[in-house]
């Protein structure tokens, strides 16, 4: 009960705890920009052919769906619409950074996310009903990254690619799937992006918004009463995202190659 808790506290109010967050991403950016003029930091450290960090991110996530045709037929006039709603939820991961040029990466992000997700069924004498999924997702988005020329301690950057995810499902989530709504266990997504470096002296900070498109129906071959008025149902996520990289073993290469005669 108490994990449900966090989680409808987390989807009441997910706007705030992202606004929080872009007004501190701001903030640090701001900081940055006074501390420019005084020293750059991490001077090389995006040439380096691999580096590493970690990622956290707060999103909301909705279905997109289409209607069969059986939804317009005398069949089914009992039932008005079919709603998807918009919930919250987080992510965490690693950063996997690998240099191909001068302003190309190509980034691994393995990632845990966690989901909501929700249909709500209007049937035309007023009643509801509601099917809410929680899904537990393991994903690894494989991003190309474009940077700007860096200004300072500061650049900014655009990503794409591809993100294919893994629902990490147990033996009872596949009980009595004639209560459900029965979706399939992989996805494959596109993800576009944009975001900030800010380079402090140990670290590189970045925030990013990013936003992932699904591309494949969801739907399962098995068709129960959940799922027989829809012909497709894709993913869409919205994200904000912060990631740290760099650290001490960046400090130890650098005085090592300053000491080297």
């Amino acid at each position: 009960m108490q994990t449900a808790y966090a989680r409808y506290k987390l989807n009441l109010h997910w706007h705030k705890v992202v606004l929080s967050a872009l007004v501190i991403s701001l903030a640090l950016m701001s900081q940055t920009f006074a501390q420019q003029r005084v020293k750059e930091n991490l001077i090389d450290y995006d040439e380096q052919w691999i580096h590493y960090g970690f990622l956290m991110s707060l999103h909301n996530s909705k279905y997109k769906i289409e209607t069969a045709e059986i939804f317009t037929t005398p069949q089914m006039d009992s039932l008005h619409s079919i709603v998807p709603g918009n919930l919250g939820g987080f992510k965490l991961g690693f950063v996997v950074n690998m240099f191909v040029f001068q302003y190309l990466d190509f980034r691994i992000l393995p990632t845990v996310g966690f989901y909501e997700y929700d249909l709500t069924f209007r049937r035309t004498d007023g009643t509801i009903l509601r099917e809410l999924k929680d899904a537990t997702m393991m994903e690894m988005p494989l991003l190309l990254k474009y940077k700007s020329v860096r200004r300072g301690n500061l650049a900014m950057y655009l990503v794409g690619g591809i993100n294919p995810s893994w629902e990490a499902a147990g033996k009872g989530d596949e009980v009595d799937t004639r209560q459900k709504l029965e979706l399939k266990n992989f996805n494959l997504a596109f993800d576009i992006g944009a975001g900030f470096d800010i380079y402090y002296p140990l670290f590189k900070f970045s925030p990013e918004v990013r936003y992932s498109y699904g591309l494949r129906n969801m739907l399962s071959d098995k068709v129960n009463d959940f799922s027989v008025n829809l012909s497709r149902l894709v993913t869409h996520n919205i994200a904000f995202f912060i990631t740290f990289e760099g650290g001490p073993n960046y400090l130890k290469r650098r005085r090592k190659r300053e000491l080297t005669p």
